[in-house]
């Protein structure tokens, strides 16, 4: 095998300097398609947009032909990186430092997207033309955005053009303290909520001449709160319910709110769907608000729906890899935030094993060298038994 050591070292710098803020690519594409297309990879640039909401650039990378076809699956694009007085390096400046490389996006997910691209670019050339097979690589610019325009578009493209791939592998960052720990089969859904109740405001020291709002809100918050949604499921820990803001938009000691106005957001499991959940909140409304003079409305977002890659050959195939290379069995979960595997799953089996969490989203976002070696090792052993065993096995 080839000594990859630093090839994804430079690719890794190279996609930290762009500073590609959701939705801005800045470049990240340019520096990806170039490393690609030297090696023999197709690729097509893809942009959509949809009513009015800012155009974003995707990727879409792919050598070989015909099945098994693998795709690797990620993001150029970050959050953005706060007050850059706070970072110790410059959070676009790729700086390597004692073994580590820092940069947004470093572990969120530029340095998983460079380590797959190492490996996928070095699996094709020590085959040559003999790929068994098709890899493509599906990389967005918007998964920290609102992700209407990126692996949703992409997806459907790619249905349309005959690419659809037999299983999908997504660069998330899984593991929380050492490479290897964990893969991700699936993840809990995500729904964001605000609920608004309307009062009569009044004076504080005559409150039988008004009707404040946050009595009934508050009953029903504390009633979310005291009562689970679940206990967890086969592969998922509890839903919870969390509240992220109260207002009340009152400036003043002595008056009454006329309104008084919540958001939350509830991670659920397989246990729910986003409409049960949607029924399960209005009825409770209605119950602690319904009564007693107040009006409320509820509104909630499009959600994040939860979804399971049940257990099989494909991580089980993912696991002899991690095993192989770092010594060490991962555990299959489910936890943590939403991801574009979500959209993936409609089309194919996915999973997620990438770098630590430990630092995403943070102040002086960083991974060590050593990881992404490793992982770019990981990822190389993966594509030799993923060809050797859904090529003989399974889809002949």
């Amino acid at each position: 095998m080839t000594d990859l050591s630093e090839t994804p070292v430079e690719l890794a710098k190279d996609l930290i300097r762009c500073p590609s803020i959701t939705p801005t690519d800045a470049g990240a594409l340019d520096v990806l398609e170039r490393a690609l297309a030297r090696g023999g990879f197709h690729c097509r640039r893809l942009t959509f947009t949809e009513d009015g909401t800012p155009p974003v650039d995707n990727l879409f990378a792919r050598i070989g032909s015909g099945s098994p076809h693998l795709c690797f699956a990620g993001h150029t694009d970050v959050v953005p990186p706060g007050s850059e007085d706070l970072w110790t390096y410059p959070p676009f400046g790729g700086v390597i430092e004692d073994g580590m490389l820092y940069g947004r996006g470093a572990a969120d997910m530029k340095g998983a997207i460079a380590a797959f691209a190492a490996a996928a670019l070095d699996f094709a050339g020590a085959k040559g033309q003999d790929i068994p097979g098709t890899i493509s690589l599906l990389i967005t610019g918007d998964e920290e955005g609102p992700a209407i325009n990126g692996t949703r578009k992409v997806l459907e493209w790619m249905t349309a053009n005959g690419e659809q791939p037999d299983h999908a592998l997504v660069g998330e960052p899984t593991n929380a303290t050492r490479l290897g720990e964990a893969i991700k089969i699936g993840r809990r859904g995500s729904l964001n909520g605000r609920i608004t109740v309307t009062g009569v405001q009044g004076h504080v020291a005559y409150p039988h001449l008004a009707l404040n709002p946050l009595k009934g809100l508050i009953a029903l918050l504390v009633r979310l709160y005291d009562q689970p949604l679940d206990f967890g499921s086969a592969y998922f820990s509890p839903s919870n319910f969390e509240v992220t803001s109260i207002d009340v938009g009152n400036p003043t000691t002595n008056v009454i709110p006329v309104k008084a106005e919540a958001m939350f957001n509830i991670r659920y499991n397989d246990r729910h769907s986003a409409d049960s959940l949607q029924s399960k909140i209005r009825e409770l409304a209605a119950k602690f608000l319904g009564g007693g003079g107040l009006d409320y409305e509820l509104a909630f977002e499009p959600p994040s729906n939860t979804f399971l890659t049940e257990p099989g050959q494909l991580d089980s195939t993912l696991t002899q890899a991690v095993r192989e290379i770092t010594g060490i069995t991962p555990s299959l979960s489910t936890d943590g935030g939403t991801s574009d595997a979500r959209f993936i799953k409609e089309m194919c089996p996915v999973v997620e094993f990438g770098l630590l969490t430990e630092t995403i989203h943070k102040i002086d976002e960083q991974i060590s060298l050593a990881d992404l070696a490793q992982l770019t090792a990981v990822y190389r052993r993966f594509l030799d038994l993923y060809f050797e065993e859904f090529g003989i096995f399974e889809l002949v």
